[in-house]
């Protein structure tokens, strides 16, 4: 096992933004001959003598053919995001340019940087922890605000702070049990074991808050399958062309006109949920149509959560019990939504129906009530308001981690309430720290961190 070690000798150098053609493109290179290298491309002043933080433009060369006008940027250590010395290339943003300048960099000496390199190299070299470091990924990737500022919130070390304050808890009483250790035959206790106690049962509490809130985590970073379910006519297709404000899918009064699923996705209240319109569930004889309605089938229970659309006027209320019967035994998360309920009158609707709980009743054809409908969906699958300004765990690294640290705590409580000694104590704290350590990332090997920093761009 490793810990956090600094120091490189080599200079990597990636395109740092996205492929393709834009207005300007930023090449970046990090390591002891990052300015030395650029320096051998740029005649227009000796970027050695600069200082950092400050801007340069000129034309960068090689072997005195121009290749682009640029501004570069200078980043001295440890001043910069890796720790190290940083050049930032700001070309025009041709894909010949940028690969032009790329190769110049490696012909003076650059290496092409791995998968987040930069952002490995600043772990190594203490500028991030690796909580940090992960949440960089998961802030490139935010694609909603609630994804944005979970990952911003773990970038500015929320997460790391709560963790850090724990440790330092732990660690004092650690110590104190086992200098217990080295005076066991005077029989005294320098660790209280009440406030040992209360620190326990608050950082189960934390912890446990911590655990539970991944389910949470996990929405708001990858979104959630919605699957559309219901009988044939039942108004599938309507809903999620309403959803999505675009004739998305066929509409039409025959009965299985939907043969295949269609999937979008649309962004509600910050949460991703993926749309999946399914074919109409019934017994058929058309062999398209019965590979719909197997296809159906599989999607709802894959699904995160199935909305059971029904139409108000043809379904009965023991269907629609049996329906809910089966959703129960089969461990579905579903939502009950009556359509049509204009044509039968949203209150005759919800006199029909009184009896089944939580039923949300919608015209998607005249756009009733879908608001309600979206309401419940994100609260559906939130449980309730969320603070996003909290740290909410969305790393299944972390996840792991954290039940790990949950055991440990439940182990050292155990052994408080059977007055287990000392040294035994000792060990499940130190195991406790152990995991914790781990998800700071300040015990890890070499392979785990490569693997890590792989999933990262290019670049980054």
């Amino acid at each position: 096992m490793i810990g956090k070690t600094g120091g490189h000798d080599d200079t990597i150098v990636a395109i740092a933004t996205a492929p393709g053609v834009g207005a300007i493109a930023v090449i970046r290179l990090s390591g002891p001959q990052a300015i030395g290298i650029t320096d051998k491309l740029f005649p227009a002043k000796k970027l050695a003598e600069q200082p950092g933080h400050t801007l340069h433009f000129g034309s960068l060369q090689l072997h005195g053919r121009v290749i682009d006008e640029v501004v570069v940027s200078l980043y001295r250590a440890p001043k910069s995001y890796t720790g190290e010395e940083v050049v930032e290339i700001s070309c025009h943003g041709s894909p010949y340019i940028q690969q032009q300048i790329l190769e110049a960099c490696i012909a003076m000496g650059a290496r092409l940087a791995r998968p987040g390199e930069f952002t490995q190299r600043a772990f190594l070299n203490g500028k991030l922890d690796l909580t940090q470091a992960e949440s960089v990924a998961d802030l490139i990737a935010s694609n909603t605000a609630a994804s944005h500022q979970t990952a911003m919130q773990q970038m500015r070390g929320g997460f790391s702070k709560e963790l850090f304050a724990l440790r330092e808890q732990l660690i004092k009483f650690s110590a104190l049990i086992e200098l217990e250790l080295d005076f066991s035959q005077e029989d005294v206790e320098f660790a209280d074991r009440t406030a040992l106690y209360t620190l326990v049962d608050d950082s189960l509490n934390e912890v446990e808050r911590l655990v539970h809130s991944f389910k949470v985590g996990n929405v708001i970073k990858n979104g959630v399958n919605t699957a559309i379910i219901g009988r044939p006519n039942a108004g599938k297709s309507t809903l999620l062309n309403t959803l999505l404000n675009e004739n998305r899918a066929i509409v039409s009064d025959i009965a299985g006109t939907t043969r295949d699923t269609i999937e979008e996705v649309l962004n509600i209240g910050g949460i991703l949920f993926r749309l999946i319109d399914t074919a109409g569930i019934r017994e058929s004889t058309d062999t398209i149509e019965s590979i719909g309605v197997a296809k159906s089938l599989e999607k709802m229970r894959e699904a995160g959560i199935v909305v059971y659309l029904f139409d108000v006027s043809e379904l009965s209320v023991d269907d629609l019990l049996a329906q809910v019967r089966e959703f129960d035994r089969e461990g579905i998360q579903f939502l009950l939504v009556g359509n049509k309920a204009d044509t039968l009158g949203f209150e005759e609707a919800r006199a029909k129906f009184g009896m089944v709980p939580d039923v949300i009743f919608i015209s998607a054809k005249q756009h009733g009530h879908i608001d309600d409908l979206k309401d419940k969906l994100v609260s559906h699958v939130m449980g309730g308001a969320v603070n996003t300004e909290n740290t909410i765990i969305t790393n299944v690294r972390h996840y792991a981690a954290l039940q790990e640290v949950y055991a440990a705590l439940m182990d050292v409580k155990k052994g408080m309430d059977n007055r287990l000694p000392g040294d035994l104590l000792a060990l499940d704290i130190r195991r406790c720290l152990f995991f914790l350590a781990d998800i700071a990332g300040e015990v890890t090997n070499e392979d785990r961190l490569d693997f890590i920093f792989s999933k990262f761009c290019i670049g980054k």
